[in-house]
């Protein structure tokens, strides 16, 4: 998140022929080249290759692990340092931090500044008028002696006595700065921030969170807020994504409601209730209870739901199509060690989406190694729930942005499957 703003976890691995590396011993004798670009301050592309044994591995961005990257799901990494200092992508990218200093603490500081020019130019302008006056006075200030006088009134003396002068009225004058204002100023804002904490209005339901304020220099600044830029849709917006409906064979599955729809139905009066034994969503005058689902999970339709499908026509091609959701992905699995539950972390919400499709629908994603993908799934066959280990052959296409994946797999029986997913597939 601290390099690019998304806080999906980006998917690094080594080359499949350093995956055995994996103690200290096994480095003994170990020799590699690594050939590169030259530093540039590029994030997403990097061209190299590692020469080992004779042969030559290409390199990509998903070989380079950037600086101040935070490592997830892995205990330790062994590594070779590409760049360093200044030649890093990330330091190379660094722009200066912004000033964190809020509106009213500049205009105060202006103001502060003024008030010190005005003391510093009364002190200046009433010193030279006090040592004017001291040289031409003689005797006419008898009172203050200046015959006797040894520096401030002393007329022989009379720029001495006027600096002397000056720090006095400095000093004196500096009570006219209000330094309590920023104290004063401070107090308001913690107050604030207090109150930000316990407004009700500000609780996160979703989340189980209160508001937080992080810091007190910015309360100020959020009633002055104008005009908001957005650089895309994802920027403002819940960017969550949810399987509802699929087509199989030719036949569509999935009778989910979208929030749409709901809204729609909430519209005309006439709230939605999903019928279970028909296609087609029906207007009712009975309340509306919204289920609750699993999050990305908004599917419903018995006819597979339940390990159903496989009594469906064309069961070999819905496993088929499960497994492929299951396997043809970039999905990270993290297992809680107390409730044992497994939660998915996906470059992006969609693939998230698929992956937990084909968990509840009966083919669970939950381990993957550098070249392996483990699923539990239903057989066809027995009807019962096996694990099946699918070693990933090559990839042969991946494209982030479009969200196009091919990858080349093998299952425990020896069969070689084809796996393509993506917009245009």
């Amino acid at each position: 998140m601290n390099l690019d703003g998304e806080t999906n976890l980006k998917v690094k691995q080594g080359l499949e022929v350093t995956s055995s590396l994996r103690e200290d011993s096994n480095f003994k004798g170990f020799e590699a080249f690594v050939k590169c670009e030259d530093p540039n301050a590029n994030l997403y592309s990097f061209v190299g290759t590692m020469e080992l044994q004779g042969a030559k591995y290409p390199l990509s961005p998903q070989q380079l692990l950037l600086r101040d990257s935070k490592l997830r799901n892995t205990d330790f990494i062994f590594g070779a340092v590409i760049f360093t200092g200044h030649d890093t992508k990330v330091i190379q990218n660094s722009t200066d931090p912004p000033s964190k200093r809020s509106m009213i603490e500049k205009k105060m500081d202006k103001i502060i500044y003024l008030m010190f020019f005005m003391v510093v130019l009364m002190s200046f302008i009433g010193s030279v008028i006090f040592g004017v006056t001291t040289r031409d006075d003689l005797m006419r200030r008898w009172y203050l002696r200046p015959d006797s006088s040894s520096i401030f009134f002393d007329p022989k003396r009379a720029y001495v006595a006027a600096i002397y002068h000056f720090l006095t009225a400095a000093m004196l004058y500096s009570y006219f700065i209000p330094i309590s204002l920023y104290v004063s100023i401070e107090i308001v804002k913690v107050l604030q921030s207090i109150f930000i904490n316990q407004d009700i209005h500000m609780y996160y339901e979703e989340a189980d969170k209160p508001a937080l304020a992080r810091t007190s220099n910015l309360n100020e600044e959020l009633g002055q807020v104008d005009t908001i830029l957005s650089d895309k849709t994802g920027t403002l917006t819940c960017n969550s994504m949810e399987f509802i409906k699929c087509s199989v064979a030719g036949t569509a599955y999935g009778r989910g409601v979208t929030e749409v729809e709901m809204a729609m139905g909430r519209r005309k009066g006439s709230p939605l209730v999903l019928q279970s034994n028909e296609d087609d969503v029906e207007y009712s005058k009975e309340p509306f209870v919204e289920e609750s689902t699993v999050r990305g999970f908004n599917f419903r339709d018995g006819r597979i739901m339940n390990g159903n499908w496989v009594t469906e026509p064309h069961a070999d091609v819905i496993q088929k199509f499960f497994r492929l959701l299951a396997v043809c992905h970039t999905v990270i699995p993290e297992v809680d060690e107390d409730t044992e539950k497994i939660s998915y972390e996906a470059e992006s919400p969609d693939e998230a989406a698929f992956v937990i499709a084909a968990r509840e629908l009966g083919f669970e994603f939950y381990n993957r190694t550098q070249t392996t993908i483990s699923v539990r799934e239903l057989d066809l066959v027995t009807g019962k729930r096996v694990e099946r280990l699918y070693k990933v052959l090559n990839v042969l296409e991946f494209n982030s942005t479009r969200k196009r994946m091919s990858v080349i797999v093998e299952d425990e029986d020896g069969k070689l499957l084809l796996l393509c997913k993506g917009a245009d597939k």
